[in-house]
């Protein structure tokens, strides 16, 4: 698998995954002159190439001179996500999130926000590849993302497992009135058709962010950043819910 970009690199660089080699632009400086040092501390080969070379090997055409070669993306078992914590837990469900840009920011605001994981379905969503890897600047490298046969098991599994299951619904209440306290998962769809009739109905509550303009509507990972983070106000401050 390609790692693509400064940061995507410097994030896989921290974890214990087997890097092949480190492809670098010439005469590399700044960040990329720090890719090449910690490269060589780690023993990993680094191999020098120009502009052109850099461009025909990278697959999303925004490599910003660094080109990683690993093993391939491991997936966390789902059951891992399921096991008991001494802290609440929360976990991210995707639903239909197709597109990589989306599924790559919902991994960085999953990491940012230290959730206990993300679960996607092995169909009809996004996987992670080097466009998710790179946008989620190297987010993907430091959480748990487990895939499942669908996301109705996932919820059903969550449930038996102590979680509190909220669905990002327009129709739902407030967020702001919802206890999140506990155990959370979080249900996110996609833009276009939003989190599956039969999901809304196995979810604990639909949940929805207040809107005051004329759109009426966010991105799926801008309004998975901001129903996130209520979850940690309410942790942290616990009696000002």
């Amino acid at each position: 698998m390609k790692y693509e970009g400064k940061n995507a690199v410097l994030e896989l660089l921290k974890t214990d995954k087997t890097i092949d080699k480190i492809l670098l632009r010439k005469n590399a400086q700044d960040a990329l002159g720090r890719i090449f040092a910690e490269a060589r501390a780690k023993g990993v080969r680094v191999q020098f190439a120009d502009e052109k070379a850099l461009d025909r090997e990278s697959e999303t055409g925004r490599h910003q001179g660094v080109i990683a070669y690993a093993t391939d993306f491991v997936y966390a078992d789902f059951d891992e996500l399921l096991a008991p914590a001494d802290t609440p837990r929360l976990v991210i469900v995707c639903d239909g999130i197709e597109d990589v840009h989306n599924l790559g920011s919902i991994l960085r605001v999953a990491e940012c926000v230290g959730a206990s994981g993300v679960v996607i379905p092995k169909n009809k969503s996004a996987q992670v590849n080097e466009s998710v890897m790179r946008i989620s600047e190297g987010a993907a490298n430091h959480i748990k993302i487990a895939r499942v046969p669908g996301v109705n098991y996932a919820v059903d599994e969550l449930k038996k497992n102590g979680y509190w299951v909220y669905a990002l619904e327009a129709a739902g209440e407030d967020i702001y009135a919802a206890d999140l306290t506990g155990d959370v998962a979080l249900v996110i769809g996609g833009e276009d058709s939003g989190v599956g009739a039969l999901t809304q109905k196995k979810c604990d509550k639909l949940v929805s962010l207040p809107m005051f303009g004329k759109i009426n509507s966010l991105n799926a990972s801008v309004a998975l950043g901001v129903a996130a983070y209520e979850v940690v106000r309410q942790r942290k401050c616990p009696t000002k819910n």
